[in-house]
């Protein structure tokens, strides 16, 4: 089935909106400038955006490194949530990912993210183990691991 949002590279010129998504879904741990253009310079074409139109309305990026790939963060704009914008970012990512040859992608979550464990559960994503005291409030975060 064709994605209704078409998914693509992020540019430098969509870095305002991914900005706005950022601080909209995450508040006061929202990631800053600079640490997208490092992403941007580090994960190169897995730094993806989806589009609704002409409008960024959700991104994820993904890295590779030492033949295992990470999915280091994804969002989606919060008028956007539940019309499939985060299925055609994680597709469109794993799809990138396979062609690449890689075998396992992982990925931590907050342990009180329950619609997101949810979510990576649903494309066969498990859990590995809980991580205390991961994220920058100190919670917990729970790893979890796709054999592609």
């Amino acid at each position: 089935m064709p994605t209704r949002y078409p998914v693509r590279p992020a540019t430098a010129s969509d870095l305002p909106r991914i900005l706005a998504i950022e601080r909209a879904g995450f508040g006061e741990w929202a990631w800053d400038r600079n640490l997208f253009a490092e992403y941007a310079r580090k994960c190169g074409e897995l730094f993806l955006v989806a589009e609704d139109g002409e409008r960024v309305v959700g991104y994820c990026i993904g890295c590779i490194g030492r033949g295992a790939a990470s999915l280091e963060s994804i969002a989606v704009a919060p008028s956007m949530k539940g019309r499939g914008v985060a299925d055609a970012l994680l597709r469109a990512l794993l799809r990138r990912l396979r062609r690449r040859g890689v075998g396992r992608v992982g990925l931590m979550v907050k342990v009180t993210n329950l619609r997101a464990m949810g979510f990576f559960e649903r494309y066969g994503f498990r859990r590995v183990r809980r991580v205390p005291h991961y994220y920058e409030d100190r919670e917990d975060g729970v790893l979890f691991h796709l054999d592609l």
